[in-house]
């Protein structure tokens, strides 16, 4: 069978670990050139080492995806190394930090919004010579673009709310809005958005919180992964009994990035067990 991603170049953020590495090595063996960043230098690198190893090609940049200037330097190496065309963008780097309302600082709230809207958009706007112009070109010279993807990540947090997470259910659900109004201003140059809604994924975030993990964010020790009370609760829900290891995460986000999809555009597809 022939690779589904042969040649495309595609730029992945938070490729260092969970559903951002597996997507990464999945592109890879389809045959995609990868630009990876993560905001840890070491995952991310040993991701390009791991692709490279097997014979593919992979750059990678560490940075901050919430810095205002993180996202032209991240186009520009994609640029440098593969030419001035990006085929796929997926905008995957995220984490939570979790409180109730009445407790959650300014902060709080202001970093998830950060993280998984605004860098987004500062992403794709930075993008846009790269896909919506060089799209335009080849619609002017022969009629029509070829197929260009966008993919954000949401979750069921963003469609259902979740306790605790007024901070990341909102940013999660103007990721839908996002996706639903660049799918209609791309759609003329064939570049198709949509968005994934997952549910309860194995990674590091939605590990036993008994673990004590923490993530450092500026002055702030954010504690992530979920208590294991919780974690049952979710196995409990699902139909399918289980979470979905990250590996089958980044196959539908490789669905959506292939062939198979050039006419899917605009949607939120949740990928939940059945939740």
């Amino acid at each position: 069978m022939d690779q589904m991603l042969k040649d495309k170049v595609a730029v992945i953020t938070g490729a260092g670990r969970g559903i951002g590495r597996a997507t990464a090595l999945l592109f890879a063996r389809e045959g995609a050139r990868l630009v990876l960043s993560d905001i840890d230098q070491a995952p991310v690198e040993a991701v390009v080492g791991e692709i490279r190893q097997q014979g593919g090609q992979a750059v990678a940049l560490a940075g901050d995806v919430t810095d205002p200037e993180f996202p032209a330097r991240l186009v520009q190496v994609a640029v440098d190394n593969f030419g001035p065309s990006i085929d796929i963008l997926v905008n995957n780097a995220g984490y939570t930090w979790d409180g109730t309302i009445h407790k959650m600082t300014d902060q709080q709230w202001q970093a998830m919004l950060d993280v998984h809207i605004t860098a987004p958009f500062r992403l794709i706007r930075a993008a846009a010579p790269y896909m919506r112009d060089v799209a335009a070109r080849e619609k002017q010279a022969s009629g029509q673009a070829r197929a260009r993807k966008i993919i954000n990540i949401s979750s069921i947090a963003g469609l259902d709310g979740n306790f605790g997470q007024a901070n990341y259910s909102s940013a999660k659900a103007a990721v839908v809005g996002l996706t639903k109004t660049l799918a209609k201003e791309w759609g003329p140059y064939n570049i198709l958005v949509n968005c994934i809604a997952f549910g309860f994924i194995e990674t590091r975030l939605t590990q036993a919180k008994e673990k004590g993990e923490v993530l450092r964010q500026g002055d702030k020790e954010v504690a992530i992964g979920v208590p294991e009370k919780i974690r049952q609760m979710f196995k409990l829900m699902c139909p399918l009994g289980r979470a979905a290891t990250p590996e089958e995460a980044a196959a539908s986000i490789l669905l959506i990035a292939s062939p198979l999809a050039d006419y899917i555009t605009g949607q939120v597809i949740r990928v939940t067990g059945g939740i």
